[in-house]
């Protein structure tokens, strides 16, 4: 090996005799772009050879020995050594980003963060703090993160016997499950620590039951019973309520309206996925709901009546004054789009009609968001709209306080309540004589 980087050195150094430019060229292509002095004891003592004339690095005997060609040889060595090392460190970020990446299931956790932003905007009111909002979403992501990446940890086995994930950054060995678990216990630290900062400790806690949640009982609830759809169905059903307790600081009944939609439309989305992926959930070894019904007609049923289920939201998000009459309309025909696929798979089970169902799920969630942010009503706007006679009672009932005030300061005499009474609420009446003496 040293042999053949001396003779390597002495080539390209007699190169750059002849040609100059030929070594510039040549020089980069060597061993991590460097080329070494090399000394031997065969050359004796100090030799002004060409090959001791390529050096690392600028000094002044070499520049008045060589001249300005070892110079050049030297800067561009050490040039091409640099851009080597940079595309490795780029090389590096790039394949443990990509695993972060899928480790956190990435689109999985953005459409998190898009029920927590809604149930963040939902609860402001009629003022939205956009930085609270960023604040809250980023937290939400980072927890997300963690607990995509645990689920993935604990069920490396699993994966690796699916097709469907077999791939992933775990089960196919380009990443170490101690990295893993590193990155996901980073995330999570900060995520809730971001959310207890910029939001509040409702918020922060909800995130980290929620993490609990997910990671410690879902995940292995998957292996054990059925019931981890349902169990799933909460979890998601907790972001949009952590955004909302991040905006007002609790959890009122309004609140529970998205909720109720994400925990009602997850079993028909998750029924559809299990059937269509039957044959790999039972390779991973998972307790899927549709593995133990071979016809499919439990997990149909089951999947129409949560649909079913979605009916009377957009009522009672008008009824509670969350949002206008119109939104009432468009989540009730939004949820018999979906009750109408559901029904479909119920009477013709096959993968054509869960692939449907599915599709019509990943639909609906994001128009019934839509259509909750664009039709919301805040608190200002349901006070005006609901109760008109509210404000004149109120205003009245200060301009009692008012005239009861003044005659107790003025020792006036007591107005007869019939009298006192036309002056506000039957503007249309002559006031009376001592009225409008005093005004």
């Amino acid at each position: 090996m040293w042999r053949s980087s001396l003779s390597l050195s002495s080539k390209l150094v007699h190169t750059s005799n002849s040609n100059p430019s030929i070594l510039l060229l040549r020089a980069p292509l060597s061993h991590h772009g460097l080329l070494s002095r090399s000394t031997s004891s065969a050359a004796g003592s100090e030799s002004t050879s060409p090959a001791d004339s390529v050096k690392l690095g600028l000094s002044s005997s070499s520049w008045a020995r060589d001249g300005p060609s070892s110079s050049a040889v030297d800067l561009s060595s050490f040039a091409a050594a640099s851009v080597l090392k940079s595309r490795e460190v780029v090389d590096l970020a790039k394949h443990y980003g990509r695993c972060y990446w899928e480790l956190s299931k990435a689109r999985l956790s953005m459409l998190v963060v898009a029920t927590s932003g809604t149930g963040y905007v939902l609860g402001s009111g009629s003022a939205i703090d956009y930085v609270g909002l960023w604040a809250t979403c980023a937290g939400t992501m980072m927890v997300a993160a963690s607990a995509n990446s645990l689920n993935q940890v604990f069920e490396i086995k699993n994966d690796a016997r699916m097709k469907r994930t077999m791939h992933r950054p775990l089960p196919s060995g380009r990443i170490s499950a101690p990295h893993a678990v590193a990155w996901a216990s980073t995330a999570a630290i900060a995520g809730t620590a971001l959310l207890a900062c910029k939001a509040n400790m409702l918020a922060a806690g909800l995130a980290a039951s929620n993490l609990v949640l997910y990671a410690f009982v879902y995940t292995p609830l998957k292996q054990i019973h059925p019931i981890n759809t349902w169990v799933g169905a909460i979890v998601g059903a907790i972001p949009p309520l952590l955004g909302w307790a991040a905006a007002s600081g609790q959890v009122s009944l309004n609140s529970m309206i998205l909720p109720a939609a994400l925990y009602f439309w997850q079993i028909p989305h998750f029924m559809a996925l299990a059937y269509l992926c039957r044959k790999d959930y039972a390779d991973g070894g998972f307790r899927m709901f549709s593995l133990a019904d071979a016809s499919g007609l439990r997990t149909a049923s089951v999947s129409l009546r949560n649909c079913l289920y979605l009916l009377p939201l957009g009522y009672l998000a008008y009824d509670w004054g969350l949002t206008s009459g119109w939104f009432c309309l468009e989540s009730t025909l939004l949820a018999l789009a979906i009750s109408s696929t559901a029904t479909s798979f119920y009477f013709n089970r096959t993968t054509k009609g869960a692939r449907r169902m599915f599709h019509a799920s990943l639909l609906y969630l994001p128009v019934f968001m839509s259509g909750l942010l664009f039709h919301r009503i805040d608190n200002e706007q349901q006070a005006t709209v609901e109760n008109p006679h509210k404000i004149t009672e109120l205003s009245y009932s200060s301009e009692n306080t008012v005239l009861l005030t003044r005659q107790k300061r003025g020792n006036a005499q007591p107005r007869p309540p019939v009298a006192y009474a036309s002056v506000a609420p039957f503007p249309f009446l002559p006031a009376p004589s001592y009225a409008m003496s005093e005004s």
